[in-house]
């Protein structure tokens, strides 16, 4: 029994609190604050707060002041949510594809921001569970819909999206916020590359450790990383990205 709590103990210590990634393999180092002036909200699921090994939203959270992440699954009755969206400081919009949806060229969009800021809520789960979360959820499926005016293909090589045009959340953050920036809607100088450095630091060492669990250095930590037989290839793009900044850090 003590030989238990004592390993419980170690397990505890060794988290970081911030983006609950263990202490060895912490993400806080790659993040800074991005001012964008948009007040995000991430309403996440229960089970992609237990998806930490691929879960964007917390580290989207990291990068965004003033952001928050509420979880639940029916949030009709969450008091927080219902405070911020009756709050007469904001525009509150879901971000969430749809051939109706707001975008950043539309009419009207800009003098909606002459004296409120953009409240954005965005969905953190898996489609399938976005929809039940959307369909339940009657004070945000009311919301106006507000997506891109672009289309980006995400860089989450080694996460299957539904569609092409599915991003991850946090690559969500950081296009909403250019497109906001192209517009004069967010403070040029706020810089939201974080977030990508974020990113691409999390995709890249995961698709390390997989390929060392393939070629048997490193046991494996999870249910289903026996099917996974193949190195993974890590793009160009990730071998070279070892930001001086992120050295400085460490």
């Amino acid at each position: 029994m003590e030989s238990s709590e004592s390993n419980q103990q170690e397990e505890i210590k060794g988290i970081c609190y911030d983006c609950l990634r263990p202490l060895k393999s912490c993400y806080c180092k790659y993040t800074a604050p991005v001012e964008s002036g948009i007040k995000f909200v991430i309403l996440m699921h229960p089970k992609e707060a237990k998806h930490q090994r691929t879960g964007t939203g917390r580290l989207a959270h990291l990068c965004l002041p003033e952001s928050e992440i509420i979880m639940g699954i029916d949030f009709t009755h969450n008091k927080r949510l219902n405070d911020l969206l009756k709050d007469p400081q904001y525009f509150p919009v879901m971000l969430y594809p749809d051939p109706d949806a707001w975008n950043v060229n539309r009419e009207g969009f800009a003098e909606k921001l002459t004296d409120k800021k953009l409240l954005v809520i965005i969905i953190d789960s898996t489609w399938f569970c976005s929809k039940k979360m959307i369909r339940l959820s009657t004070n945000v499926n009311t919301l106006p819909k507000f997506s891109f005016a672009n289309l980006y293909k995400s860089i989450f090589t080694f996460k299957e999206e539904p569609e092409e045009y599915c991003i991850s959340t946090i690559e969500s953050c950081y296009y909403l916020i250019k497109e906001m920036q192209g517009k004069g809607l967010s403070p040029k100088e706020a810089d939201p590359e974080p977030l990508m450095n974020v990113f691409k630091a999390m995709i890249k060492y995961q698709l390390e450790m997989e390929n060392k669990r393939v070629l048997g250095l490193i046991p494996n930590s999870h249910a289903k990383d026996h099917k996974y037989t193949k190195l993974k290839n890590i793009p160009e793009f990730l071998q070279k990205y070892t930001p001086k900044e992120f050295e400085e850090k460490k």
